[in-house]
């Protein structure tokens, strides 16, 4: 496998990224991997080249860029009285971003892309986490005719009050849409899924909501006290099908 960091130049500055793809010359699919509120960690790269192993040339940029390269977050210890300042640096960091941003960043993602002889990206796929997991629902309407597939990973904020909230541009996905929720998540509301799936139906999206039970937030990340297996092992199941369909 091959691995590098690139600075993809953006609208705000140097966006430095994260890059794997198989050895092979390709071009091989693409797979942009939008980071959580931890942001990126060995723990993310072992999941991008999960992703890579199995051909797919997988994009992982540092969202919080405009104000760091780099962060140490341990999540497990967010709880901790001792480490509310590391905590408040992370909602800081958390907060700094909005929707139209990450609009303006995988339009610079998608222009790299572009140029990259390793990468088919004519169409893509996009995953996100928490975080990030509006940020694929935005942007897969935002940019219909290139995200094939999308994956919203216990998302939070889906559908919020704000002018670039991404449940407003639903109607315009033209891809696959996958929603993946923990039975016990305090970051989304069941009025917000109702919302979701009225959007589904109403506009006859290629899209579904699945709930995982005995799961928690962050059931996907093997280093997290939340961890679930069975519950990661079938989110891997539902991207690998996501992607070999589409992509």
């Amino acid at each position: 496998m091959q691995e590098r960091i690139v600075d993809i130049p953006t609208r705000d500055g140097q966006m430095n990224s994260w890059i794997f793809h198989p050895d092979k010359p390709g071009p091989h699919p693409v797979v942009i991997l939008y980071m959580d509120s931890v942001g990126i960690r060995e723990e993310l790269c072992d999941m991008a080249r999960r992703l890579s192993t199995v051909g797919y040339y997988v994009l992982m940029p540092n969202l919080y860029y405009r104000m760091v390269r780099s962060v140490d977050i341990d999540a497990d210890r967010l709880s901790d009285p001792g480490y509310a300042q590391t905590r408040e640096h992370m909602w800081t960091l958390n907060r700094s971003l909005s929707n139209t941003m990450i609009e303006q960043d995988t339009e610079a993602m998608l222009t790299f892309l572009d140029a990259q002889p390793q990468a088919r990206s004519a169409q893509i796929g996009v995953v996100g986490y928490c975080l990030s997991g509006r940020f694929v629902f935005r942007v897969a309407g935002r940019f219909p005719d290139r995200i094939a597939a999308s994956a919203s990973i216990y998302g939070a904020r889906l559908v919020t009050d704000l002018p670039d909230s991404a449940h407003l541009l639903a109607e315009h996905i033209k891809g696959e849409m996958y929603f993946a929720c923990a039975q016990f998540d305090d970051y989304i509301s069941q009025d917000a899924l109702n919302s979701i799936q009225s959007q589904i139906d109403r506009h006859k999206l290629n899209a579904r909501i699945e709930m995982y039970p005995q799961a928690h937030h962050g059931f996907a990340f093997p280093q997290r006290r939340v961890y679930h297996k069975p519950s990661a092992e079938r989110h891997w199941e539902r991207l690998f099908d996501l992607f070999s369909r589409t992509l």
